[in-house]
């Protein structure tokens, strides 16, 4: 592919964001500066720039970019917040947040894909993302609380460690609803008085488990 094609393929991209509702100009700005590319290997390489999942090692998906730039744009990270991502994956939307953010703290339960998405952040110089192999439903205790927390799976309802360690005036994002079934995915805001909650769209995400992967 040479660069012509890889310019008209980036802004052919971008319309399909908008076109899905993605209106955000800081949203739009990472999107566009974070190759997608770049988290994608093999087969579905060529397949980059299509709104489209795509599977990735140790049985996860990348998930399709309007749903990556959508729930950043609910998310509403301010430049001095500090976001928890639970589901690292590829990496793809830590390094979206690290645009937007001052701090990401991203965990996965497989060890594999934390190793693959370091040697990533590393090489794009994505000096704001610290990323842990953990059981992310049990959040991170030790650098809570947060002012943003995305999850990247899909849980039954939201785990009460990861709403424990939203600060109050907090926004968390995620996937809701049985595993086999079409989730929603929801807007959670702390306030002084507990939580508010917004549906937002159906979705379909892996389940979120507890546990640490075996080693792929």
């Amino acid at each position: 592919m040479n660069d012509d094609d890889i310019a008209t393929r980036k802004m052919q991209f971008l319309f399909a964001l908008r076109s899905k509702g993605v209106t955000d100009p800081r949203v739009l700005e990472a999107m566009e500066k974070i190759d997608r590319g770049g988290f994608i290997k093999g087969l579905f390489s060529e397949r980059a720039y299509e709104d489209m999942p795509l599977p990735i090692a140790c049985g996860q998906t990348i998930s399709q970019p309007s749903v990556v730039a959508l729930m950043t744009q609910a998310l509403d990270v301010q430049p001095r917040d500090k976001v928890l991502e639970v589901g690292t994956g590829s990496g793809y939307q830590a390094a979206i947040l690290s645009q937007l953010a001052r701090r990401v703290y991203t965990v996965d339960r497989h060890s594999r894909l934390v190793r693959e998405a370091r040697d990533i952040f590393e090489a794009l110089d994505l000096s704001n993302i610290t990323a842990f192999t953990a059981d992310g439903s049990f959040g991170l205790p030790d650098q809570a609380p947060f002012d943003r927390i995305i999850v990247t799976a899909a849980a039954e309802d939201p785990p009460p460690p990861l709403l424990a360690q939203l600060k109050i005036g907090g926004i968390m994002v995620l996937p809701v609803g049985q595993s086999d079934h079409v989730q929603s995915l929801i807007r959670v805001t702390r306030n002084d008085d507990g939580f508010e909650y917004e549906e937002l769209r159906p979705v379909r995400f892996v389940p979120l488990l507890e546990g640490v992967g075996r080693e792929s």
